[in-house]
């Protein structure tokens, strides 16, 4: 198992970026929170970060063997060379591109290791949830049809 990581020594930017770090949430998102809505409202049921599947997934769909991740654009790199590029020219350049690509590197590893257990893995952006939940919503419909459509549950 790779290990990730651990930024000791390193230090917030200013006090103002720490206490703004902090405010971060790992579960219920605002991103999280409205798919989980749209997805209730059509009537569909699921679990929300399950512990004992890799990545503890935002939504699963435990019969069917869907994972969904909702990712932070930030703390999970889209447009990841563009990001890399900026942050190279901001605070603690080094400790953002580490964390960033740590992260990156865990989602790999967890998307793989759900996949060996036979788990169909989706990702989406948080701000194409956030601009279009219902785009999402029938994405995750689609797939679950196809599945069940196929005897998987």
């Amino acid at each position: 198992m790779s290990r990730t990581p651990t930024f000791r020594g390193l230090r917030a930017s200013s006090p103002a970026s720490s206490h703004a770090m902090r405010g971060n949430r790992k579960h219920n998102t605002q991103p999280e929170v409205l798919l989980h809505r749209a997805l209730s409202r059509i009537g569909l049921r699921f679990q929300r970060h399950v512990r004992d599947l890799p990545g503890e997934p935002d939504v699963a769909f435990i019969k069917a063997k869907v994972a969904v991740f909702c990712d932070g654009d930030f703390w999970h790199g889209r447009n990841w060379r563009s990001l890399k590029m900026k942050l190279a020219h901001r605070a603690n350049a080094s400790y953002w591109m580490a964390k960033i690509a740590a992260n990156r590197r865990r989602d790999a590893l967890n998307s793989a290791a759900l996949r060996r257990r036979g788990w169909t893995v989706v990702r989406f952006w948080e701000t194409d949830i956030m601009r279009d939940p219902g785009t999402a919503v029938l994405k995750i419909k689609n797939l679950l049809a196809a599945i069940r459509g196929h005897g998987g549950g």
